[in-house]
């Protein structure tokens, strides 16, 4: 039996007092970061990989099924705010497509063609690169997606939580990250999901910082799409000016981005 599969380490659960069971769920989760720490040897690689497709021209690919398909989206929907780069560089696909973020699509998990199917609707070349995430490294829509990419010659990754899982043998650089036993067995969106979600966020984080969507520890390319972000891309200019707020302000507004109110600044 996968260890995701495998029998809780706690019992009548349903007799288990408010505190207690809050307890053990905060206990369990305490051993995430510590199964996601061995893992960074092979965060790393894929990492290093993606930048220099990236440099390229190429473009990340998240395909999933329900919890881990919504994380992949949410990670990739969060990348153009953060790092002001387009829409179309980190994409999330999930099983079912985008009604399936909200509520399951019968049977759309078992489709072992359909994610290759939904990739191509974005296109690809040669320089993209496709990480698989599934929890038990068993999903047939993430396997046959990873399986055509590979075939096709993109770069392939996963994010599973099962050792030596049919999907990490699929793909070219895999990421296991074995959380061990489900606090309620066999429900991933608990320390699975919370796993594959540091992950993400490790994935994307790094590597638009080796892009360059970085400086120093800011922003400097963040959309400003609210007036938190206005307030915080001010902030920044007049950190790195000696502007006054009015002024930062009119010179993020001027030139749309932190990173160009500074250079614009320095260069008059």
């Amino acid at each position: 039996m996968s260890t995701t599969e495998s029998n809780s380490l706690y019992d009548h659960l349903e007799l288990a007092d408010t505190t207690t069971i809050l307890k053990n769920i905060n206990l369990e989760d305490h051993k995430v970061p510590q199964a996601v720490e061995k893992a960074l040897p092979q965060i790393e690689r894929l990492v290093d990989e993606i930048v220099i497709r990236m440099k390229k021209g190429g473009r990340l690919f998240y395909i999933g099924a329900g919890t881990s398909g919504r994380l992949g989206i949410l990670d990739a929907s969060e990348c153009p705010p953060t790092f002001g780069v387009p829409h179309d560089l980190v994409i999330g696909i999930i099983a079912g497509g985008d009604k399936a973020i909200r509520k399951a699509v019968e049977n759309a998990e078992d489709d072992i063609r359909q994610a290759w199917v939904d990739i191509q609707s974005f296109g690809f070349n040669e320089n993209d690169t496709v990480i698989g995430i599934a929890a038990s490294g068993t999903t047939p829509y993430v396997l046959g997606g990873v399986r055509i990419a590979g075939e096709k010659g993109l770069l392939t990754g996963c994010v599973t939580c099962n050792l030596d899982s049919p999907l990490a043998s699929a793909v070219k650089l895999p990421v296991e990250v074995v959380v061990g036993p489900e606090f309620i067995t066999g429900s991933t969106r608990m320390k699975a999901g919370t796993a594959q979600k540091l992950v993400l966020n490790m994935i994307s984080t790094t590597v638009m910082i080796k892009l360059g969507k970085v400086k120093g520890n800011k922003m400097v390319d963040m959309q400003l799409s609210n007036e938190k972000l206005v307030k915080r891309g001010t902030k920044m200019i007049m950190e790195a000016t000696d502007l006054q707020e009015a002024q930062a302000k009119d010179y993020l507004f001027k030139h749309g981005s932190v990173r160009a109110a500074v250079e614009a600044f320095y260069q008059k």
